[in-house]
């Protein structure tokens, strides 16, 4: 049941990027099925039942195409009994810097979408308005250490009571798998047509530290699943 349940939540998520042409569906495909973080985060219910959510660095949108796919199933009763109950956002609004990403965005989601809008900004500069949950997948390290507090401060005042921040970050005390992350980074970059970032990276217990400064707890997860890589998911939530 549940390898069927992924292929169908594939096919569902991924064929959304058909309008938007060859790139866009198969980098999603590919995004989609090898990384872990999206089977996950509905597997074992990190996201509240509803909410408002805010993607920072969302890109052409994988993220919201998969939860709208996982709603799509859960409403038709193709939903794992052993998965925590699928989400269900009320608003899903993402800020990527790269406007051929938005653009991409536009063609697969449509520009009148109900739930989506995906807006081309800088998260260091937009207005991040209020939400539930706020996710920054895999692009905290792009800019230097002010600004990722700076980020992470906004990000605390942006979310209601109870809300949760959600990133994934390298951890640079790993060693080898550390540096095989970055390398991998950088490989997908180049090839989304970007050009090579300098990293701000920290080891696992600064990263954990800067959160907790800026009023959050802080759990952390593995996100690697058997790959030689460094990546944790730091699930941080507001109180209340």
């Amino acid at each position: 049941m549940t390898q069927r349940f992924l292929d169908a939540l594939l096919d569902e998520a991924s064929g959304t990027f058909r309008p938007a042409g060859r790139f866009a569906y198969h980098y999603a495909r590919g995004k989609l099925s090898s990384d872990c973080i999206f089977r996950e985060l509905l597997r074992r219910g990190i996201f509240p039942a509803e909410g408002r959510f805010l993607d920072l660095g969302c890109g052409q949108g994988s993220l919201f195409a998969w939860l709208l796919a996982a709603r799509r199933l859960a409403d038709r009763g193709e939903w794992p009994a052993d998965w925590a109950p699928a989400p269900r956002p009320l608003a899903l609004r993402g800020v990527e810097l790269m406007q051929k990403d938005v653009d991409r965005a536009a063609r697969a989601f449509g520009r009148d979408h109900p739930l989506v809008r995906i807006e081309q900004g800088d998260m260091n500069a937009v207005d991040f308005g209020q939400a539930e949950v706020i996710t920054i997948l895999d692009a905290l390290h792009y800019f230097d250490h002010t600004l990722q507090r700076d980020v992470v401060r906004r990000i605390r005042n942006a979310l209601t009571p109870g809300g949760l921040f959600l990133t994934r970050v390298g951890d640079a005390s790993a060693g080898l798998p550390y540096h095989i992350c970055n390398a991998v980074d950088r490989a997908v970059t180049f090839v989304r047509g970007h050009r090579l970032p300098r990293l701000y990276c920290r080891p696992l217990a600064d990263w954990k530290t800067l959160i907790f400064e800026e009023g959050f707890s802080v759990e952390t997860m593995d996100m690697n699943e058997g790959k030689p890589f460094a990546n944790v998911m730091l699930v941080c939530r507001v109180p209340g």
